[in-house]
């Protein structure tokens, strides 16, 4: 895989840094998440695929000397604290790029390393709404409104300090040297919003939230409800795409308001929600599968993996559990991804096999294992 003998340090925090470690271990990379002994990890990693546990207390001083040791002989820390957490440790970028001038060091945090906001609490919500982006989304007449926790979390976040990590290993290869990443879930959410900021000169956004062309005001851009409950999603942006979704629709276009008449948006959202709903979702796919009126059926989670073009492309996988998830994007044609498909670790599962890999003896890991710096799991077998 493309990430093949890179060695990963993450430690353990909430959903955006194991996103980018699993991102990581998809593409070949050695990741090791460090949790907190005694099964006080801040959530359920649900994202450990391809991981393996370290069980170790950072608070003591042997705990920080352990993963200090471990840094030198890694190529990435992931670390999810907010500013200062790793300096109070002896664990900062100053210390453990000195020891290892290799190390790529990415601080993944909501507001970043500098600012007003730096040391101060926050969740995607949060991050979204000083993005800007927050503002934008929402229905009309209504509360800006966030979706899921997708947007600072994970693409602003998780996925942006793995494309950071990546560009600084790539950078490494040239200058031997490894540097600081500092992915700011703010930033990152902004940098995502880009084409917001670059189209607003071309009229996409001059309207109140909630009116214009991709933000629900349009009607050949929305989602409808069919007769048995479920949904389809309309994107007929472009002419020749609207005219074949209001033929599928079974209306004649010469008798309808202009596609661009703002005025008639409302009214014509209202009389293609009433068309949708005579129909369940499955007998509108067969009127507009196989055309260009970019009319697709929205699929539950239950039903994703099922459809027909994800079978297809294997775009989901099952674990040795029976637990499915989306395969790791995107495809790549010599290297790509291979999944793991063995069950996230447990907390402390592999920390001697770690220790040991990185050159610990066994008489070492003994006394950290008696001071309590360090948390053995052992899986009884089941006899």
């Amino acid at each position: 895989m493309a990430l093949r003998g890179v060695r990963v340090l993450e430690l353990a925090g909430l959903a955006p840094a194991p996103l980018c470690g699993m991102i990581l271990a998809d593409f070949g990379a050695r990741v090791v998440r460090g949790d907190r002994p005694g099964g006080a990890a801040p959530a359920p990693d649900v994202q450990g695929r391809g991981k393996r546990s370290l069980a170790l207390d950072l608070k003591r001083p042997q705990g920080a000397a352990a993963l200090r040791r471990l840094c030198r002989a890694a190529d990435v820390l992931v670390e999810p604290f907010r500013h200062g957490v790793m300096e109070k440790l002896g664990l900062g970028p100053e210390v453990l790029l000195r020891e290892n001038p290799r190390l790529i060091y990415a601080r993944l945090t909501g507001f970043g390393q500098t600012g007003k906001y730096a040391k101060s609490a926050g969740h995607d919500i949060n991050y979204l709404a000083l993005s800007g982006v927050l503002s934008m989304l929402g229905r009309k007449d209504e509360n800006p409104h966030p979706p899921i926790n997708l947007l600072a979390d994970f693409a602003g976040g998780g996925v942006m300090c793995a494309m950071g990590i990546v560009i600084a290993l790539y950078e490494r290869t040239t200058s031997g040297r490894g540097q600081i990443i500092d992915a700011s879930m703010v930033k990152g959410a902004a940098y995502l919003s880009s084409f917001l900021w670059k189209s607003q000169s071309l009229g996409f956004w001059c309207r109140p939230r909630g009116e214009n062309l991709l933000d629900s005001g349009a009607p050949f851009y929305e989602i409808y409800k069919t007769s048995d409950g479920k949904f389809m999603a309309v994107g007929a942006l472009e002419p020749q795409f609207y005219m074949q979704f209001i033929n599928g629709l079974g209306l004649d276009s010469d008798e309808l308001p202009a596609q661009m008449s703002i005025s008639d948006w409302p009214k014509m959202k209202k009389k293609f929600a009433s068309i949708f709903a005579q129909k369940t979702q499955a007998e509108w796919c067969t009127i507009f599968d196989g055309t260009d009126a970019c009319v697709t059926p929205v699929l539950s989670l239950d039903d994703v993996a099922s459809h027909q073009h994800n079978k297809q492309r294997s775009s989901f996988i099952k674990n040795d559990e029976g637990e499915i998830s989306p395969r790791p994007a995107p495809l790549l044609s010599r290297t790509p991804a291979v999944p793991s498909c063995r069950r996230d670790p447990f907390i402390g599962e592999h920390t001697e096999e770690i220790l040991l890999e990185y050159g610990f003896t066994k008489e070492e890991i003994a006394k950290l294992h008696s001071d309590e710096v360090i948390e053995f799991r052992k899986l009884k077998a089941n006899l």
